[in-house]
C-alpha cells in the first residue's frame, strides 16, 4: 500500500517498505509522495516556480538551521529578526506579519504563528520552496510563497544513525536520528539536535534543543495514521546588533555588542504536535484528514538602542521585558482523487480547514530619562548600568478564529497540455483586548482566492507555464490608536520555463513575476512596540534555480535572483517610491560539490560562492541609509571511507568578510557571522 501520510508528503519519493500485515504482504512508502503542492503531480506539471532543497544538499552545505538552508534559494533576503530570536526572511520582497517570524509550514500545517524561535532542521528530510501565492490551498500566506518542511517519517526498516560537531566559537553541537519497527503495523522515529556555543559577539552565549518523536500505524490494507510531535527550548540574549554612526558602517567593531550581558537570555519554548490519518475509499480516490496544536512563548530582558547623543559616542537605551505566549490549533479535511471525462484527466483536490489562534503580549518597558540615561559609550563599553523600574506598555491578548473551504483541479488536457484551477473561500474574525486601555477591536473579515495556470510541454524535458493569482492574509495586532489593520490583498502574476538534461540529472527553472500588495505592514519607525499599513507595495523580477549533477557525482545547486520590490503608493512615514528594506536588487550563490573515490572510500570536494546586493537599510527610508553589497565565500570537504562513518569540514566566510546581513535603522543592524570552521563525525548503523 502507498501511504500517503497525510502531512503533505515529499516531492522526491523513495523505494517501498514491505511490511506483512494478518499474513498479507503491504507495501508502503516511508515518506509520502505529494508535498506542499498536496497532490503528487510532477514539478514540471506545476505552473509555477518550484525548488526542492534536497537532505543531500543541505548535509553538503553544512546547514543547520532552516535560515542557513534558504541561503540556497533565489529571492529570499534575510530581515530583521526580532534580535536574533526568530526566523525572519522576504521572499520576492514580501515578509509577511512583523508580529511574528516569517511564515512556514512544516507537514503542510502553519508551524510559525506564535514564538518558536530559530527553526532547527533536524529531522528534516527536504525543504520545498514554493514561489508565488498558494492562498488558493492555504489562505493566509505571503504572495512571495510558502516554504514547507517535510520531515522524516518512521520506516519499518531499522536505520540509527548520530552525529557530533565542534566549531568556532566553541560551537558544540549533537544530533540523533532513529528509526525501526515496534511490531508488524507500528514503527517510530525520534530526531533529536542540540546546540551550544559563544558568538563573534562579544558576551554572547547561546544554547538550543530540538526533541521530536513520530509514529507510523498501519490500521489496516487501505488506513495509516501518523503522530509527530516537536518540542524546542531556545535560550539566546536578545541582541540588536551594532549602530551606524551618522549612516557609516565599521565605525564600531562587528563584534560590540551593546545590550547588557546582565539581561541574561531570551527563553522561547514551543511544543507542537500533528496527528494525520489517510483512508483509501478506491483506487482513485482517498481520504485524509490533519489536526495540529502548537503551545509557544518568549519570555526575557533586553536592552535596546534608543538614540545616539551628539556626542557621537554616547549610545542611550531603552530596558524591556517581554512575556508573550501563544497557541495554535488547526485542523483540515480532505478528499483526493482523480475522474476522466472527454478526455481530460482531472485530478481533484477538495478541502475544508480552520484554526483557532490565541496570541497573549506582556511587555513592560522603560524610555531612557534625561537624568538616567541608561546609555553605554559604543568605543568603550562599561556593561552593569541599572535602569529605572519598567511600566506596562503592551498588554493584550488577541483571539483569531477562522475556517475555509477550498477545491482544486489539475487537467491533463492532452500529450502537451496541462492546466490548474483552485480557489478558496475564507471566512476570518478577529478579536483584540487592549487591557492597558481597556479597550476591545473586533472584525469580521472574508475572501475569495482564485488561482489558474497553464503548462505546455513541447518536449519530455521542457515546459513553458503561466499563471495568475489573488491572494489574501489577515494582519494581526493593532495600530498604535488601538485600531485592527485591514486584511492585505494581493494579485500575483508568473510566467517561466523548466528545462531538464536529457538523462534527468540537471534541473532549471526560470520565472518571471509581478506581484501587488496593499495594506502591507511594517514597523511603526515612531513606536516599534507596533505596526502601521506601508500603503501599497509591488514586486517584480526575474529569478533562475539551477539543481542536480553536472555529471555523475558533481552534484550543483545555484540561484540568481532579480527583485525590485518598492512602496507604490505611501504616506509621510513611507515614501512612495521607495525600496523594501533589506531587499536586494541582485542577488545569487552557487555550490558545487563534485564527490571522487579515494582510497576505497568516497571524498567530496567543494566551494560556493554567495552575492547579496546593496539594500535599504531604515524601515524610515528618510535617511537613505543603505547596507553595502558584500560576497562571501564557502569551503567543504568530507570523507566517507564506508557506509556508516562520515568525516566532514565546513568553512563558511571564507575570507572573513565583514558585512551586515539585515537593519531595521542605523540603531539596529545585524552584522553577518565571521569566518566559522566546523568539523563533523557522522556514523550509521
Amino acid at each position: 500500500m502507498a501511504a500517503l501520510l497525510a502531512s503533505a508528503p515529499a516531492m522526491a519519493q523513495t523505494a517501498p517498505e514491505s511490511v506483512v500485515v494478518n499474513g498479507q504482504r503491504q507495501q508502503y512508502r516511508s515518506l509520502s509522495v505529494a508535498g506542499a503542492t498536496k497532490t503528487d503531480a510532477l514539478l514540471q506539471d506545476l505552473p509555477q516556480s518550484v525548488r526542492v532543497l534536497t537532505s543531500d544538499l543541505l548535509r553538503d552545505a553544512g546547514a543547520t538551521s532552516l535560515a542557513s538552508a534558504l541561503e540556497l534559494a533565489s529571492g529570499i533576503a534575510p530581515q530583521s529578526n526580532l534580535g536574533g530570536l526568530w526566523d525572519s526572511y522576504a521572499m520576492r520582497g514580501f515578509t509577511g506579519d512583523p508580529n511574528f517570524g516569517s511564515d512556514y509550514l512544516v507537514n503542510g500545517f502553519s508551524s510559525s504563528r506564535g514564538y518558536n524561535g530559530v527553526r532547527d532542521i533536524a529531522g528534516t528530510q527536504s525543504v520545498e520552496i514554493l514561489k508565488g501565492p498558494a492562498s488558493a490551498l492555504y489562505g493566509r500566506g505571503e504572495p512571495g510563497g510558502t516554504v514547507n518542511i517535510l520531515t522524516r517519517k518512521p520506516r519499518f526498516a531499522p536505520q540509527y544513525s548520530v552525529e557530533a560537531s565542534a566549531g568556532s566559537e566553541r560551537t558544540y553541537r549533537t544530533a540523533a536520528d532513529l528509526t525501526g519497527p515496534l511490531g508488524e503495523t507500528l514503527a517510530y522515529r525520534l530526531n533529536a539536535a542540540h546546540q551550544r556555543g559563544d558568538s563573534f559577539r562579544d558576551t554572547l552565549h547561546s544554547e538550543r534543543s530540538f526533541l521530536s518523536p513520530s509514529l507510523l500505524w498501519l490500521i489496516g490494507p487501505a488506513t495509516t495514521l501518523s503522530y509527530e510531535a516537536e518540542a524546542t527550548r531556545q535560550e539566546t540574549p536578545f541582541d540588536r546588533g551594532v549602530v551606524a554612526v551618522g549612516g557609516k558602517l565599521g565605525v564600531v567593531p562587528l563584534s560590540r555588542f551593546l545590550g547588557e550581558p546582565g539581561d541574561g537570555a531570551v527563553t522561547i519554548k514551543s511544543l507542537g504536535q500533528q496527528l494525520f490519518v489517510q483512508h483509501e475509499l478506491s483506487g482513485a480516490w482517498s481520504l485524509q484528514a490533519g489536526l495540529s496544536y502548537r503551545d509557544s512563548s518568549l519570555s526575557g530582558y533586553a536592552s535596546e538602542a534608543n538614540n545616539l547623543l551628539e556626542d557621537g559616542r554616547t549610545l542611550r537605551r531603552q530596558r524591556r521585558h517581554r512575556d508573550y505566549s501563544a497557541t495554535d490549533r488547526s485542523a483540515r479535511v480532505e478528499l483526493l482523487g482523480s475522474v476522466s471525462t472527454a478526455g481530460v484527466r482531472h485530478n481533484l483536490l477538495f478541502g475544508v480547514d480552520g484554526y483557532r489562534f490565541d496570541d497573549e503580549r506582556l511587555q513592560l518597558r522603560r524610555n531612557p530619562s534625561p537624568d538616567k540615561p541608561y546609555a553605554i559609550d559604543i568605543y568603550a563599553p562599561v556593561y552593569g548600568a541599572v535602569a529605572d523600574p519598567l511600566a506596562p506598555s503592551i498588554d493584550t491578548l488577541e483571539r483569531q478564529r477562522a475556517h475555509a473551504l477550498y477545491a482544486q483541479d489539475q487537467l491533463t488536457l492532452g500529450p502537451q497540455w496541462k492546466a490548474l484551477l483552485g480557489v478558496r473561500r475564507d471566512a476570518y474574525r478577529q478579536n483584540i483586548l487592549n487591557r492597558r486601555k481597556a479597550a476591545a477591536n473586533e472584525q469580521t473579515l472574508s475572501a475569495s482566492s482564485p488561482r489558474a495556470g497553464i503548462v505546455y510541454q513541447p518536449t519530455a524535458s521542457a515546459s513553458f507555464y503561466a499563471s495568475a493569482a489573488k491572494g489574501f492574509r489577515p494582519n494581526s495586532g493593532i495600530s498604535i490608536d488601538n485600531k485592527a489593520f485591514p486584511a492585505e490583498t494581493s494579485r500575483a502574476y508568473e510566467v517561466g520555463a523548466k528545462i531538464d538534461t536529457p538523462d534527468g540529472r540537471l534541473s532549471a527553472t526560470l520565472a518571471l513575476y509581478r506581484i501587488d500588495k496593499k495594506n502591507v505592514l511594517t514597523t511603526n519607525p515612531a513606536n516599534t512596540d507596533f505596526s502601521l499599513p506601508a500603503g501599497e507595495v509591488a514586486s517584480k523580477g526575474v529569478e533562475l534555480d539551477v539543481s542536480g549533477e553536472l555529471a555523475p557525482g558533481w552534484r550543483l545547486s545555484g540561484a540568481y535572483a532579480y527583485t525590485d520590490a518598492s512602496v507604490t503608493r505611501g504616506d509621510n512615514t513611507i515614501r512612495s517610491g521607495s525600496r523594501l528594506p533589506n531587499v536586494p536588487r541582485q542577488s545569487a550563490n552557487v555550490l558545487l560539490a563534485p564527490s571522487f573515490q579515494l582510497g576505497g572510500g568516497t571524498a567530496t570536494l567543494g566551494a560556493g560562492v554567495s552575492h547579496v546586493g546593496e539594500r535599504l537599510g531604515d524601515v524610515a527610508v528618510s535617511s537613505g541609509f543603505r547596507l553595502p553589497a558584500y560576497t562571501t565565500t564557502r569551503l567543504l570537504a568530507a570523507y566517507a571511507p564506508n557506509r556508516q562513518l562520515r568525516l566532514a569540514l565546513n568553512i563558511d566566510n571564507l575570507f572573513d568578510r565583514a558585512y551586515y546581513a539585515s537593519a531595521y535603522s542605523q540603531l539596529w543592524v545585524a552584522p553577518g557571522s565571521a569566518r566559522t570552521v566546523t568539523a563533523t563525525l557522522s556514523y550509521k548503523y
